[in-house]
C-alpha cells in the first residue's frame, strides 16, 4: 500500500538524486537474498526506510527525503520483490520474517540504534519492529498510518472506498464472478497462485491498478498499467500477507502492545484525503501514544509522492537534524 502517483511534482520538493556508497545482497536465511544500499553520509545518523506494499520494493526518490550530509539513508528491498530474490516468492515471507532482517541489517552494518522511516504497510512494519526491539529505535516517522486490521482491509477490499470510485472498483470487482464477492482476497489469491503466469499477471495488474488508482488526491481513477514482473510481485506479496492477517495474532495487534514503545517518540504524517488508508487509523493511533505527534496534511491522499505530503516529510527530517 504505497504508490507514486505525481511522482514528477513531488521530487522537486527533495533533495538532489544521490548515488549509493554501498550496495550489497545480504543472505537473511531460508533462501532469501535481500538487496541493501547506504547512502548519504557514513558517519550520519542512520535511518532505515521501510517501503509500502508489501511487495512494493524502494525507489531511488525515497534516498531523497534525508540531507545526505546529515543522514546515513538505509534502504532494501523486502523479501521477494525489488531487487531482492526469488522474486515474487511467499515461501519464508511474513511479517516476522521481515522484522527479523530488519534487525539482522541493523545488526551487519554495526548500527547500535536508528530512525526508522515507513509508509502506508511500511508505517506497519515500522510499528511492529519497534514493538519487537523498541531499545533499537531512535525515532519513528510514519505516512499514511496502516494497523492491519480486518476492518481496513474490509474497507479496501469489501467495497468500502468502492462507494468514492464505483468505476475503478467495477473494474477491479468485475473479473470476479459475483459468486466469490464475499471475499475478494480469497477470490484474487486463486488466481494469483493459480500456477499460470498469464492468469497470475492479468490479475495482478488489476490489482494493482485498484490501488494505484485511489493512490493520490491528484488520480482520475484511472492509472496505467503496471510492468508486469513488478505487479506480480507486488499483488501477490501483498494478497499473501492479507489473506494471512498480516501473521498477527490478536495479542500481537499493535493497538495492543502501546505500551512496549511508550518511550519511543514518533511523527506521524496523514493525508486527509487518504482513500486506501482512512486517517481514523492515524488517529487511533495517537490516541494510544502520547509520545507521538499527528500532522494532518490538509489536500493530500495517500501517495508518497502526493506533493504536501513529501513537503511534511521533507520539512520534519530537517527538524530532527537539531
Amino acid at each position: 500500500m504505497d504508490k507514486v502517483a505525481g511522482q514528477k511534482r513531488a521530487v522537486q520538493l527533495l533533495y538532489p538524486p544521490i548515488e549509493p556508497f554501498d550496495q550489497r545482497f545480504l543472505d537473511v536465511g531460508d533462501g532469501h537474498n535481500v538487496y541493501l544500499e547506504q547512502c548519504g553520509n557514513p558517519d550520519g545518523v542512520p535511518i532505515v526506510v521501510l517501503h509500502g506494499g508489501p511487495g512494493g520494493g524502494c525507489s531511488p526518490s525515497m534516498r531523497r527525503y534525508f540531507d545526505p550530509s546529515h543522514y546515513r539513508i538505509i534502504l532494501f528491498d523486502q523479501r521477494g520483490c525489488g531487487r531482492s530474490r526469488p522474486h515474487a516468492e511467499v515461501e519464508y515471507n511474513s511479517t516476522w520474517h521481515l522484522v527479523a532482517d530488519i534487525e539482522q541489517i541493523r545488526e551487519v552494518l554495526g548500527i547500535d540504534r536508528w530512525m526508522v522511516f515507513g509508509g502506508s504497510w511500511g508505517a506497519t512494519l515500522a510499528l511492529i519492529y519497534a514493538q519487537t526491539h523498541a531499545v533499537s529505535v531512535l525515532h519513528l516517522i510514519l505516512r499514511g498510518v496502516f494497523l492491519g486490521t480486518q476492518s481496513e482491509l474490509d474497507w479496501f477490499y469489501g467495497g468500502g472506498a468502492g462507494q468514492f470510485w464505483p468505476e475503478a472498483w467495477a473494474r477491479f470487482s468485475n473479473l470476479i464472478p459475483e459468486s466469490e464477492h464475499e471475499d475478494f482476497i480469497a477470490a484474487y489469491a486463486a488466481r494469483l497462485f493459480s500456477g499460470d503466469l498469464m492468469l497470475e499477471t492479468r490479475y495482478a495488474r488489476a490489482w494493482a491498478g485498484w490501488e494505484n488508482a485511489l493512490a493520490s488526491i491528484e488520480s482520475t481513477g484511472i492509472s496505467g498499467e503496471s510492468p508486469s514482473q513488478y505487479a506480480r510481485a507486488f499483488a501477490r506479496l501483498e494478497n499473501h500477507y492479507f489473506a494471512n492477517k498480516l501473521f498477527l495474532t490478536p495479542d500481537q495487534a499493535i493497538l495492543n502492545n502501546m505500551d512496549k514503545i511508550s518511550d519511543v517518540s514518533a511523527h506521524i504524517v496523514q493525508g486527509r484525503y487518504d482513500m486506501i488508508c482512512p486517517p481514523q487509523t492515524a488517529w487511533r493511533l495517537v490516541q494510544a501514544w502520547p509520545k507521538a505527534r499527528l500532522q494532518m496534511v490538509a489536500k493530500a491522499g495517500h501517495a508518497l509522492s502526493d506533493a504536501p505530503i513529501s513537503a511534511e516529510l521533507v520539512k520534519i527530517m530537517d527538524a530532527l537534524r537539531v
